[in-house]
């Protein structure tokens, strides 16, 4: 599947990234070949296959949600570049 210089850039400005001209081929060539890739799996024959949904019969083995007191919270604290309200502040992730 070809795909275009202008979508390359209209894909990394949907992500907020800034590309270089030498660099805009190289995503074009890796974004083909998955593109390719997937349009391969898309069209394998499943007709007559049992649904699997998962290799193994592991199941997910979840334990209770408790909350639970930690006793040195400043020793913990004493590693935060800043707190507020007695806990980790960290920066906005989001924008």
């Amino acid at each position: 599947m070809q795909v275009s210089k202008e979508e390359i850039l209209h894909i990394a400005n949907l992500a907020q990234l800034t590309l270089e001209e030498n660099e805009i081929e190289k995503y074009q060539t890796n974004l083909e070949e998955i593109l390719n890739f997937a349009n391969i799996v898309n069209n394998v024959p499943v007709e007559g296959l049992d649904v699997t949904i998962g290799a193994n019969e592991a199941k997910n083995v979840f334990r209770k949600d408790e909350v639970k007191v930690f006793e040195d919270v400043d020793s913990l604290l004493q590693n935060a570049p800043t707190q507020e309200q007695h806990m980790f502040k960290i920066p906005k992730v989001i924008n």
